[in-house]
């Protein structure tokens, strides 16, 4: 199989679809440094799509067909319901030269593979804190994607949080954790907040304590190097007032809720797909 390897120094990468996750990634490959936005280009019909693109120095084409022809590193950030026909319509330009890369929720690599009409094809599922680049992103590389296209991909992604390699197989799994997994926490929010106004607190404190408590908390688990477990225990004096709090999580069998909503929508993302 001929290689045509992506020189990494003056690489250009084009988003098909220029909705807020191609925003949130273009804006984070800019602010990191991976890449200079005169190197990134979209194009969009809507007025205001294309001016916020160009307020951060983004390229806006006239279509499609140019931003192909202009990139070495395609990302497909349509919505799934029309990512086929972008595909297909884009398909005479889409050579084997360029990696090929989609964002699209639940459409599989081999789809993919089948409308490019090539395999040098990386599925990435990012989820929704990618905005505020702190995205918990996974990805999966087709036929024909080699370890330094994976590498390209995981420092491009790699500027809006982190991200990890699995199997394609696993990602119905992922969805139900990371993809759907920010609305459980913000439900957890909201009700640490509820919690905190029915124990005297205002809204607005309640709120903020509840949002920065869980904020550190998820920094602690991922620069401690502590199992969750163990940072729970380091917290819970004997007596005191937190066992008592974990207490009546564990009666109300919070650990079994989150474990069942994640299998459920794993489940549900499977039927979906």
């Amino acid at each position: 199989m001929e290689v045509f390897p992506i020189q990494a120094d003056t690489y250009k990468i084009g988003f098909i679809g220029a909705g807020k996750m191609a925003e949130s990634i273009a804006r984070g490959v800019v602010r990191s440094g991976v890449l200079p936005a005169s190197r990134i280009s979209t194009s969009h019909s809507k007025t205001d799509r294309r001016q916020v693109f160009e307020s951060f120095g983004v390229k806006v084409l006239p279509k499609n067909d140019d931003v192909v022809e202009e990139s070495d590193v395609v990302i497909f950030s349509v919505k799934p319901q029309v990512v086929k026909d972008v595909v297909l319509q884009l398909k005479p330009l889409l050579s084997k030269k360029k990696l090929l890369v989609s964002v699209a929720a639940g459409v599989k690599l081999k789809d993919l593979q089948e409308w490019a009409g090539q395999s040098r094809f990386i599925r990435v599922m990012p989820n929704t804190p990618a905005a505020v680049g702190e995205a918990a992103s996974v990805m999966s590389l087709g036929g024909a994607a080699t370890e330094e296209d994976g590498n390209l991909i995981a420092n491009l992604f790699g500027s809006i949080g982190k991200i990890w390699k699995a199997d394609e197989k696993l990602f119905d799994a992922v969805t139900g954790l990371s993809g759907s997994g920010p609305a459980y926490v913000f439900l957890a929010i909201e009700a640490l907040a509820d919690g905190g106004v029915a124990a005297g607190l205002p809204r607005d404190l309640a709120l903020g304590l509840a949002s920065q408590t869980v904020l550190g908390a998820a920094s602690m688990a991922t620069k401690s190097g502590k199992h969750p477990g163990q940072l729970k225990d380091d917290v819970a004096s004997p007596g005191g007032t937190t066992i008592t709090g974990v207490h009546e999580l564990e009666k109300g069998g919070l650990r079994g809720l989150f474990m069942n909503a994640v299998v459920a929508a794993a489940k549900r993302s499977r039927e979906l797909s």
